[in-house]
């Protein structure tokens, strides 16, 4: 579990990011592709590559770092605005923008915006390991699981993917930095249809099953042990359809 002072840093920063994460990497991939998914980056998240440059606009601790061509260019996110933020990589913050229904505020845009480091870390080193975790997953699978890209969708703040687990039934799995339901990091499984077949405690939470990053801190390989999580979903709901 996360002690309370650290929660207490850890809600803000994600917050933060949020914003972030939509108002200025998504809007800006948007302006230009139509697309608004981002992936995880060293140190952060960030866009993959688009437009004519290429361009890369990425979150590296508490840096915004926007490449353009062979160019970088490195911005203090601590003690700047969203408003500046986006004005130095060229976003328009007027301009309508959705994610989806759960879109984050724009909020006070000429507002000092702050992260805490440490908080920052912990959740650039959660979405890494969430996305070997993820990795780990989609190699095992066969293809006729028809994984889906794996993202980090701006609208949740989550890394998840969609798979097929049996007759067509689609499953996502993910990892959240922590949400409305638990403001913890944690993997989920999240069957699109109502199945939660086998023992019923796997399935912990109203949408499937979690498991929370504390429950991975000091075992031996949380990688493996944050895969097996998620194969032990696909297998349940696997065995379920074949039932």
């Amino acid at each position: 579990m996360i002690d309370a002072a650290r929660r207490a840093r850890l809600g803000p920063t994600r917050q933060t990011l949020h914003r972030i994460a939509v108002h200025i990497l998504g809007r800006r991939r948007f302006e230009v592709t139509g697309r608004f998914g981002l992936r995880v980056t060293p140190g952060g998240f960030g866009t993959p590559a688009f437009g004519e440059g290429p361009e890369v606009l990425r979150v590296a601790g508490t840096l915004l770092m926007h490449e353009v061509s062979d160019v970088v260019t490195a911005l203090a996110i601590s003690g700047s605005t969203l408003r500046r933020l986006a004005d130095a990589v060229g976003v328009d913050l007027a301009a309508p923008f959705s994610v989806g229904d759960e879109t984050p505020e724009l909020g006070a845009v000429d507002e000092p915006l702050t992260l805490d480091a440490e908080s920052t870390a912990l959740l650039a080193s959660w979405y890494s390991d969430s996305w070997q975790i993820l990795d780990r997953v989609l190699g095992d699978l066969p293809p006729m699981a028809r994984p889906a890209t794996i993202q980090l969708w701006p609208e949740h703040f989550d890394a998840a993917t969609e798979v097929d687990a049996g007759g067509g039934t689609r499953v996502t799995l993910g990892a959240s930095p922590g949400d409305a339901f638990c403001d913890e990091p944690h993997l989920y499984v999240s069957p699109h249809g109502p199945q939660r077949p086998g023992d019923p405690s796997y399935w912990n939470a109203p949408f499937g099953a979690l498991l929370r990053r504390a429950q991975l801190l000091g075992v031996r390989d949380p990688i493996g042990s944050g895969a097996s999580f998620l194969w032990t979903g696909l297998q349940r709901l696997r065995q379920g359809h074949n039932a």
